[in-house]
């Protein structure tokens, strides 16, 4: 089944393929939760443990969660680029049914050390589901469904999550029965999952030859080299660890936020939880309907813009709150005060979910297949560091006087500093964000064909030339990186000029104007074919001066002749841009002198037409022109 067949990301929920793995994997993080805040409540209200005094319970119990993710990443993600996917998750689920009568007897019998060794034995068990989950999507998904099932898999996580913790939480504060209950419930869920996962179909192992190397140190280091050798993926990782930074200094402060600032109770600190976790759950979905179901980072920096910009508002409204008598939710907000904290929290989380989802789905489509999972096991170990770098950075602001929204300031200015540099180090980001808001805020630009750009190996994109824009719409029309060969002029536009620099765009000038420039940038379009990467060329060689198609000059040939030299079969991808012509970035000539053209102001609708790809034994400037003309006519 392509995906064009289905109108949105919820028609995956009744998809073979997609629905089991969806629900094994809610089970999983439920259950997680559900023995967790459990167990925290238990500890902090009802035993008297000398030893776990309850102000510590909810640190240790986080830290041994925590700490196989250290330990473990590295093997459990070599175990399932070797293995089958869908006999891991299976271990996986028999595994934690083990693991949950183990934490049903310790609930029962009220041993606080069984249930700490579950509570580590628990995250051995989403150690070892972590990679299996993101390495299965991309194999049964396809990239218009990428974003969309990432989108979902979040959504349902922290749903479950938050399902977990208020089952927990009710469950556990039951008299009598509260601690058979939970018992109970951990297994039934953790069985539950076990029934799902059998229906998931069998998804075959990446790279079965591989060597398990068992020593996590040198293995972890070997991950995050691995990942290294792709620094937009590498770069990737650190921002999705930045994220699960930014979020653990908001979780861990939801409870101490709710008691000393805002003055309400525990019933307060969870409703915190469910602001939260809807506003990620509403991001993550917003992903698919904002990228137009492609892979689209340029909605990363829109994301981070919004995590600042919240955050910093968020330490304002919790400025000057009224010091009260504890409240519980409805009293909470039935105060007009609490309203701009709680439309805080919930945009804040939202820009969180729409900065998180690309960034996961840009890790998928370019990590190599055969070793995906060890990658994303290297994210796991970067992102168990940073969280526990969040807890250890929030706790020594705590105790050097700093107040809760005074941290939220802190972690906001940070936020933006951190996103700064990520955009710098990886212009793309920033590219994509422009050419977003472009095609998106600007013009109304509508693609067709776009399944003609190929989703892997090197082309060569030839478009008519209408707008000192063109390239902005071509990037924003196509979820990989394009590389272009431009006119030298265009650099000098101020803005235009420092984004080409940005985007590595190829300066060329003509042959008798300057010889060296006119064979460097032959050299350098040759080169990024033979990387495989996609290459774009105006064959105009300039902007149109009347709207007119020109005619196609043969710098097309000299680069066909250098690749086949190679021994490389580039197809060339006729394109064509409609309706920019007397847009504001077009250019019009009277009398010999340009003319900014004001006709057709913002929103106008544009569009791109992506003809089939042509062989490069075929291809002819004049052949070219022609289908480039025939994709111009009207439909």
């Amino acid at each position: 089944m392509s995906g064009h067949d289905h109108p949105n990301q919820f028609a995956l929920l009744k998809q073979r393929r997609f629905a089991p793995f969806f629900w094994t994997q809610f089970s999983g993080a439920a259950n997680d939760n559900l023995f967790k805040f459990a167990f925290t409540v238990m500890v902090t209200y009802q035993l008297s443990v000398a030893w776990l005094p309850p102000a510590m319970a909810g640190l240790v119990i986080g830290a041994l969660f925590i700490l196989p993710f250290l330990l473990f990443s590295a093997t459990s993600g070599q175990l399932t680029d070797k293995y089958d996917k869908t006999l891991m998750i299976r271990f996986v689920k028999n595994l934690e049914i083990g693991i949950m009568l183990l934490a049903a007897y310790g609930f029962i019998s009220g041993s606080v050390t069984l249930l700490l060794i579950c509570t580590f034995l628990m995250g051995l068990h989403s150690t070892l589901f972590g990679p299996v989950k993101f390495a299965y999507l991309p194999q049964v998904l396809s990239e218009r469904e990428i974003t969309g099932g990432n989108g979902m898999v979040e959504m349902g996580t922290f749903v479950a999550i938050l399902l977990g913790q208020v089952a927990g939480g009710l469950l556990v504060a039951i008299p009598e029965v509260g601690h058979r209950d939970v018992a109970v419930g951990c297994v039934v869920l953790a069985l539950l999952g076990r029934l799902v996962a059998q229906a998931i179909p069998a998804s075959p192992a990446t790279d079965p030859g591989l060597k398990i190397n068992w020593n996590p140190v040198s293995e972890t280091w070997r991950n995050l080299k691995l990942a290294h050798q792709q620094l937009a993926v590498f770069r990737s990782l650190l921002g999705i660890s930045w994220m699960w930074f930014f979020g653990a200094v908001f979780l861990s402060q939801f409870p101490s936020l709710a008691k000393e600032v805002l003055h309400g109770n525990e019933q307060v600190a969870s409703f915190l939880l469910v602001i939260f976790s809807v506003g990620i759950g509403t991001g993550s979905l917003l992903c698919e309907v904002l990228s137009k179901r492609h892979v689209e980072i340029g909605l990363v920096p829109l994301g981070a813009i919004g995590m600042s910009l919240f955050s910093i508002d968020l330490y304002f409204a919790l400025r000057d709150l009224p010091a009260v008598a504890s409240m519980g939710v409805v009293a909470f907000i039935g105060q007009a005060q609490h309203w701009r904290v709680m439309a805080d929290l919930l945009l804040l989380s939202l820009f969180a979910g729409l900065y998180s989802v690309p960034m996961y789905a840009l890790i998928q489509m370019r990590s190599q297949p055969t070793h995906r999972a060890r990658i994303i096991a290297a994210n796991n170990i970067l992102n168990a560091l940073f969280m526990i770098g969040s807890s250890v950075i929030a706790g020594a602001l705590l105790q050097s006087g700093f107040s809760i929204p005074q941290i939220f300031l802190i972690t906001g200015v940070a936020n933006a500093v951190v996103a700064f540099y990520i955009f710098m180090l990886v212009p793309e980001y920033l590219l994509r964000f422009v050419a977003w808001v472009m095609s998106r805020l600007i013009y109304r630009f509508k693609v067709r064909g776009d399944d003609n750009i190929p989703a892997q190996g090197a082309a060569l994109l030839v478009c008519n030339h209408v707008s000192f824009i063109d390239a902005v719409l071509l990037m924003a029309a196509s979820p990989r990186p394009i590389y272009f060969l431009m006119d030298h002029k265009i650099f000098q536009v101020p803005v235009l000029g420092w984004l080409f620099r940005l985007a590595k765009a190829i300066p060329i000038a003509a042959r008798t104007e300057d010889p060296a420039t006119y064979e460097a940038a032959f050299d350098a379009a040759a080169a990024v074919l033979k990387e495989g990467d996609l290459l774009c060329i105006f064959p105009e060689g300039g902007l149109t001066r009347d709207g007119s198609l020109q005619q196609f000059k043969g710098g097309i040939m000299k680069i066909l002749e250098r690749t086949s030299a190679m021994g490389l079969r580039v197809p060339v991808v006729p394109m064509a841009l409609t309706n920019l012509w007397g847009s504001f970035f077009s250019r019009v000539e009277q009398g010999g002198a340009m003319v900014r053209p004001f006709r057709r102001g913002m929103f106008s609708r544009v569009g791109l037409n992506v003809g089939t790809p042509l062989a490069a034994s075929v291809v002819q400037p004049a052949l070219l022109q022609e289908r480039v003309a025939q994709l111009l006519a009207p439909a």
